[in-house]
């Protein structure tokens, strides 16, 4: 499976990314060794998730959530609250 995943960090801010492992992900985010933007933001926080069969698929939402406004964001998990 993998998944497509928004965080929040502990300024506020978020992060989206994409993983084929979504708790060995996060472990490694809040260990300050995973992405770049959330090494100083820490802890972080798993707030929404979208699971996809093919990678391709994953990436290419990943993309698409990585150009919507915070707003937009906010509805998107708002709208979907699965956590």
């Amino acid at each position: 499976m993998n998944y497509v995943y928004i965080l929040k960090c502990s300024d506020g801010t978020f992060y989206t990314g994409y993983t084929n492992d979504l708790e060995k992900r996060i472990s490694v985010h809040n260990k300050g060794k995973g992405a770049k933007y959330t090494r100083g933001r820490l802890p972080v926080k798993l707030i929404y998730f979208e699971e996809y069969d093919s990678k391709n698929e994953a990436l290419h939402r990943e993309f698409a959530i990585k150009k919507m406004t915070r707003q937009n964001k906010l509805n998107l998990i708002k709208n979907c609250q699965q956590l």
